[in-house]
């Protein structure tokens, strides 16, 4: 079965014989994938109904026993056990902390969020998570952040928090993010504000790719 590059490296993180509860499933895609594939039972829940019209016409031509589907929001109503690992993506970091708060968690979150990277971390490591992983990939000309994150406490610096202790050191994602400041830089007047924070951030960005 062929998946998105993004929900295959999702899926590259979470191990054999895992329970999954895949929230914002979408069409089921991943869950199928895990299903066929690593012998994962998941729970695919979605807020949209018709998304999960179309994920239960999936679960059917692909014939899969081991995915379970539910029309909730984000985790209401959902049994959560220590050992499942819980896979948040395809919405913004506010969605993702209100889905997370107040809610008993699993050991393991896997979570891509499309806006702000270093508000998630510094939010998801409060609820006493540490980062275990990071990746960063490129498909059809966007770019996702995926990260893994597992019970523990750790303690992280400021960079840290705002490119990632993994992705860091990833000299793609430090040229993507280069790239996205020069661009605003290009088009700012010189001299204000605004100007002298984004040249800061470029130093930082300069100083990481020449230590990646």
């Amino acid at each position: 079965m062929k998946i998105s590059k993004r929900l295959e490296t999702i899926a590259s993180l979470i191990p054999s014989n895992s329970k999954v509860i895949d929230i914002g499933c979408d069409h089921a895609l991943l869950d199928i994938y895990l299903a066929h594939e690593k012998n994962c039972e998941c729970i695919a829940s979605d807020i949209n109904n018709n998304a999960l019209d179309q994920a239960r016409y999936n679960v059917l031509r692909f014939q899969v026993k081991t995915v379970t589907l539910m029309l909730t929001d984000g985790l209401d109503n959902i049994p959560i056990h220590d050992e499942d690992i819980i896979v948040i993506s395809g919405m913004g970091t506010s969605t993702i902390e209100h889905i997370l708060e107040g809610k008993k968690l699993s050991r393991r979150l896997i979570i891509s969020s499309h806006t702000d990277f270093e508000d998630l971390r510094r939010y998801v490591v409060s609820l006493g998570y540490r980062i275990e992983d990071e990746k960063y990939i490129e498909e059809k000309k966007k770019a996702y952040i995926i990260m893994s994150f597992v019970k523990g406490d750790v303690s992280y610096t400021d960079e840290d928090y705002r490119y990632g202790p993994i992705l860091k050191k990833n000299v793609c994602y430090i040229e993507n993010e280069r790239e996205k400041v020069l661009e605003i830089i290009n088009q700012l007047p010189k001299g204000n504000d605004e100007m002298k924070r984004r040249t800061k951030i470029l130093e930082e960005l300069d100083k990481l790719r020449n230590n990646a």
